[in-house]
């Protein structure tokens, strides 16, 4: 009884070894499926053996050869801009100095803004029957500080090009346009906004009736203005010629009465 109760605990004994070396010969294959499966294991003891190999033609020693070539560039330029030394100040003599102002003249240095409302004008073409849009911006009316005059400008937003340039004289009268209680139409004899005098029938429209009321009242008080100065000329070049025709009568008389003698 004793030699069969020893030979079972040897059995007994070795029993756990048998199981475990079994278990080790049947895991391997079940755990290199499954890594190959997710990319695991199986995929990197294969790259590893490529680089064991010595591949010299695969296209991962080439990305390799790169990688490496661009980090020893990168290591070589950082070294570079430590060492590089400080540059010297240097001072470069500008060619042309804009430090001088360009006087841009206007031909309004002389003149006296009296009065200024934003509009927009037009002008009738009689060809088509039309009113056509001349301009959006303010129209001034300027007092000469010398002679006195005063004429009415009007520049477009922006580019600042006027589209209506003239005096205001007595002969023009303002009226309302029809079915406006905002806008007003005259016509002018002598416009020179295009640079040769034109006549023209313009017409003005504003924000609101008050602004056009406004605008109204500056433009009569301007021709009342005008209205003296515009005729004293007038009226000096009806005297001078007066002079003159009187001059030539008494040298007509003379050579008749030299004539007869």
């Amino acid at each position: 009884m004793s030699a069969e109760n020893d030979n079972k605990a040897v059995e007994e004994v070795k029993a756990p070894e048998t199981q475990e070396a079994t278990a080790a010969e049947t895991k391997p294959v079940t755990s290199s499926s499954v890594f190959s499966m997710f990319g695991g294991g199986a995929k990197k003891e294969r790259k590893d053996d490529d680089e064991d190999r010595g591949d010299n033609s695969g296209s991962a020693k080439a990305q390799r050869e790169a990688a490496a070539a661009a980090a020893a560039a990168a290591s070589k330029e950082g070294g570079d801009e430590e060492e590089a030394p400080e540059s010297e100040d240097v001072h470069f003599e500008p060619v042309i100095h804009l430090t001088e102002k360009v006087e841009i003249k206007t031909n309004e240095e002389m003149e006296e803004q009296v009065f200024k409302m934003r509009a927009k004008l037009f002008k009738y073409v009689p060809d088509t029957r039309e009113w056509k849009e001349r301009g959006t911006g303010d129209v001034r009316l300027l007092k000469h500080r010398e002679n006195g005059k005063t004429r009415l400008v009007m520049r477009r937003d922006k580019t600042l090009k006027v589209c209506a340039n003239h005096y205001v004289v007595p002969e023009m009268k303002l009226s309302p346009n029809v079915g406006s209680d905002r806008s007003w139409v005259w016509n002018v004899v002598a416009d020179v906004s295009e640079g040769e005098p034109e006549a023209l029938t313009l017409a003005i429209r504003f924000a609101n009736s008050d602004n056009a009321n406004q605008f109204k009242d500056a433009f009569i008080k301007a021709q009342k203005e005008n209205e003296t100065l515009f005729k004293k000329p007038e009226a000096e070049a009806d005297e001078e010629k007066k002079e003159e025709e009187t001059k030539e009568e008494e040298k007509k008389e003379e050579k008749e009465e030299e004539e007869t003698a």
